[in-house]
């Protein structure tokens, strides 16, 4: 008896409630998906509720400050349990790091949704974004033992490679693609327990995840999956693929199918990210 995939999608909805408002509802009820992971709800448990509906089952995790990031998991089963917490105690993670425990096809699944800090060179918000990346880096090894089949998925808020971003080159010096932060994924993809050289100069292990979309894709631009709302960046497709899908190699291998649900024209998007679709064969 053969089994229908995993559709997992994962979104930066940039406000729900704008975003529905915008034709979200629709695109979701007709996606056919089996979890959802959203980041930047920017809303209450009590308007997630209402604008997803029934059929749902949702986690919720909100920011310390009100009416900021956020990140959820919608689901069609329910979740066998979660967790928020991420790195140090006094480590604000609220808002940007949820995991969930799923059943799927009498396998066990770990999804998370996240959304790493935008940051800002010279500023706290970039002390901040370099504290979520450490951070990852010590839990990304405990979600392996944790689970077989785990994904990391969300708004990661930095372009690994040059293929990454259409204009790479202007934004060396900016946050999202300073060689410090891509160091990060350097470690994160490189081979497991393996020397890594990172693109800063510095030397790191292997963490052996895979990035689902590059390797889907392979060597082209993009695809992209965030065009600035500035300008004509989305007509001109000058957009970062800064939204992953990052999996256990158990999981990679079940991949079937990876795409980006690129609104047909700038005045049909409901969010200025687009959703990463993909379906997992488990």
């Amino acid at each position: 008896m053969s089994h229908a995939p995993l559709r997992l999608v994962s979104v930066n909805v940039n406000g729900i409630r704008a975003a529905y408002r915008k034709g979200m509802g629709e695109w979701l009820e007709g996606r056919g998906a089996d979890i959802v992971a959203l980041q930047e709800v920017r809303a209450g448990d009590a308007d997630l509720e209402k604008l997803v509906g029934e059929g749902w089952f949702i986690l919720h995790d909100e920011a310390s400050a009100k009416g900021r990031a956020g990140v959820a998991l919608i689901s069609r089963s329910a979740p066998l349990a979660h967790r928020t917490r991420l790195g140090a105690d006094d480590f604000d993670s609220a808002g940007r790091w949820l995991e969930a425990d799923y059943e799927f096809n009498g396998k066990a699944v770990t999804v998370v949704s996240t959304y790493v800090h935008s940051g800002e060179v010279d500023t706290p918000k970039q002390v901040e974004k370099y504290k979520f990346l450490e951070a990852m880096l010590i839990r990304l090894p405990e979600l392996r033992a944790h689970s077989e089949h785990v994904v990391v998925v969300g708004d990661l808020n930095v372009g690994h490679r040059e293929l990454d971003i259409k204009n790479w080159k202007g934004n060396r010096k900016n946050a999202g693609f300073l060689v410090e932060e891509r160091a990060y994924f350097d470690r994160f993809f490189g081979p497991e327990g393996q020397p890594v050289e990172c693109v800063d100069g510095s030397t790191g292990t292997g963490l052996g995840w895979a990035d689902v979309g590059r390797n889907w894709a392979g060597e082209v631009d993009g695809p992209y999956t965030w065009w600035s709302y500035r300008g004509q960046a989305f007509d001109n497709d000058a957009g970062w693929r800064i939204d992953y899908h990052m999996a256990s190699p158990a999981l990679a291998h079940t991949v079937v199918d990876y795409g980006v649900d690129r609104a047909e024209a700038y005045d049909q998007r409901w969010s200025d990210h687009s959703p990463v679709v993909v379906d997992y064969a488990l």
